[in-house]
């Protein structure tokens, strides 16, 4: 017995033509409703939700504050604030003669040479280290949200597909038990039927799983706020133009931070000892009763002597910072330029893989019409028509992924040039 029974029945085999269409047609609009993106682009939004929960966000105008603070410092008189000194001395305890003695003053510390230019130059390079950092930190958030953004796009895209593919199984299926019951088809062509329903049941639970979780991790980068999945889009960001950034913001950061450490030894440099001291004081006192209290002043200075071992180990500390950034932005501007010619070849394989992923479609789609129009001439079976209808299926979700892949290759390159999300 044959296992696919084949009847004269015009009538029938146009009804099962007309379903087979539809659900094509139906298919092919949902899926490039899926899979392109008809909307502006939210991955702009997500970071800026993203970076207002970031610990350098919440803690910049602290540190403008610290700094502006020290660049005012520098110019003041002093490198430190004044001190009052206040003493009272008498022989009530010793033979109470009437002797008394007060003294106020007041000590202030002076600068050393070169020491207030070194303090100014420090707090210049701070200041502007701490707007360099502000974009490096910007721009390594910005990678996180990238990754997580267009993992979710794919997931989405993949779940969105599948369920599409599960929804087609399913009134095929019910087609095939139709005709099956009316004689049209064998039992097997039923069990096949309903193994592909099975297998689209299963690989639409794990597509819907795998876009949860993607969803899920875009979603705690925002703190629980995203983009909901029903009116989310895929939208790519602008291909960057000829003209590159003037300078990346990691190398920027590394080379404030090298200023900030150079200068922090020419500071150290300048303070090979503690600050001198200006004493200004008044005296009023008596030797015994009876006498008229007289008065004096007292203008003295203060010079430490040198700080020896805890000044060597000062200055060597801060070299080795020096030394130890200027390695650091060596090998961070290699990297840089390795991740630029990365993602350009990245972007140019992109545009290729999705020029022939779409030619397959319309290949494909070419293909399903020459058999639509065979299967409705009774010249081709019902598992051949299944067949082509699947790779239909696959060249239309590899065309979707491609126009994924590419614009998260352009995302990519953007990244590798120092651009933050538009």
């Amino acid at each position: 017995m044959s296992l696919y029974k084949k009847r004269p029945a015009p009538i029938r085999i146009a009804l099962l033509v007309m379903t087979l269409s539809g659900l094509v047609l139906t298919a092919q609009a949902q899926g490039t409703s899926a899979a392109e993106p008809t909307g502006a682009a939210s991955l702009k939004q997500v970071f800026e939700t993203a970076w207002q929960r970031q610990p350098d966000a919440r803690a910049l105008q602290s540190r403008r504050e610290a700094a502006q603070a020290q660049a005012k410092a520098a110019g003041l008189l002093s490198p430190e604030a004044p001190s009052l000194e206040i003493s009272q001395r008498t022989d009530r305890t010793t033979g109470n003669n009437g002797a008394r003695e007060a003294e106020v003053g007041i000590a202030v510390p002076l600068w050393l040479p070169g020491q207030r230019t070194a303090s100014a130059e420090l707090a210049q390079a701070e200041i502007s280290f701490v707007e360099r950092r502000l974009l490096a930190s910007q721009l390594r958030l910005a990678s996180s949200v990238r990754d997580s953004w267009w993992a979710w796009q794919r997931a989405r895209v993949d779940a969105e597909l599948a369920r599409e593919q599960l929804v087609n199984a399913r009134r095929l299926a019910a087609d095939v038990a139709k005709r099956m019951q009316a004689g049209d088809l064998a039992r097997s062509d039923q069990h096949q039927a309903e193994g592909a329903v099975a297998a689209a049941e299963a690989l639409a639970a794990q597509a819907q799983a795998a876009s949860a979780v993607a969803f899920a991790h875009l979603a705690a980068l925002t703190g629980g706020i995203a983009p909901a999945e029903s009116t989310s889009t895929g939208a790519s960001e602008p291909s960057p133009g000829p003209s590159q950034p003037a300078h990346h913001p990691l190398l920027a950061e590394l080379e404030d931070r090298i200023a900030v450490a150079e200068r922090t030894a020419n500071l150290i440099s300048t303070q090979k000892r503690s600050n001198p001291e200006l004493t200004v004081a008044t005296t009023r006192d008596r030797g015994a009763f009876g006498e008229r209290y007289g008065q004096t002043v007292l203008i003295g200075i203060r010079v430490p002597l040198g700080s020896g071992p805890r000044y060597d180990a000062r200055i060597a500390t801060a070299q080795a910072e020096a030394i130890e950034v200027q390695s650091q932005l060596t090998l961070e501007r290699d990297r840089i330029q390795a991740d630029q010619r990365g993602a350009a070849a990245r972007v140019e394989a992109a545009r290729t893989q999705l020029n022939a992923a779409e030619r397959r479609a319309q290949l494909a789609n070419e293909s399903r019409s020459f058999f639509d129009k065979s299967f409705r001439l009774g010249e081709s079976d019902l598992p051949t028509r299944l067949r082509i209808e699947a790779e239909a299926a696959e060249a239309a979700r590899q065309a979707a992924r491609s126009r994924i892949d590419l614009a998260s290759a352009i995302s990519a390159l953007r990244q590798s040039l120092g651009l933050l999300p538009q």
